[in-house]
């Protein structure tokens, strides 16, 4: 069990990362009769993408940190601090796994790492979990909103859903750990 959670946060670790750095967190919805659609339009939390007729690809970081909406800069934090926190409480638990040694005569002694790294897992299965659906519910908001015109209505991308698989398996590596 502890093997699998361990796998589980490390999958869970790569997922937090990779859901913060992909550019894919709001892509541009195809809406309407008009199947020809030269550019695809993917929005991050650290740059926009442009890609024209899937052949270029044109990336561009924000300009300015206080030119950003205060949620952007809000997500950017927590993810930042997911990141960190997922990579210490996986740390945490290799060295729990390591130093855990039970007997038969103290069935109980367990590592207090192996406890510290599923409360950290859960915790950053909730940082995670934060932004990305907030994001989702905005987007899903904006999509159905008559007054949001067509050309800003965008889909969920895919860094929500690699942000909602990791929190799933860090909140489900977090539980193992503290079932200990």
């Amino acid at each position: 069990l502890q093997i699998t959670a361990l796998i589980f946060g490390g999958v869970g670790m790569v997922g937090t990362l990779a859901t913060t750095v992909m550019p894919q967190w709001r892509v541009s919805a195809h809406i309407g009769n008009n199947i020809i659609v030269f550019e695809n339009i993917w929005e991050g939390l650290w740059m926009s993408c442009v890609s024209h007729m899937g052949i270029k690809l044109q990336c561009k970081f924000y300009g300015s940190i206080l030119a950003l909406p205060a949620t952007l800069e809000a997500f950017r934090a927590l993810m930042c601090i997911a990141v960190i926190l997922s990579i210490i409480s996986f740390l945490m638990a290799i060295v729990g796994m390591k130093y855990t040694h039970r007997t038969k005569e103290d069935p109980q002694s367990i590592s207090i790492f192996i406890l510290a790294a599923g409360v950290a897992f859960l915790l950053t299965g909730i940082l995670v979990l934060i932004p990305v659906s907030w994001t989702g519910g905005i987007i899903i908001r904006d999509f159905y909103d008559p007054k949001v015109p067509t050309t800003l209505k965008r889909e969920l991308g895919a860094a929500l859903f690699v942000g909602w698989v990791s929190t799933a398996l860090l909140i489900a590596a977090g539980a193992m750990y503290c079932s200990f």
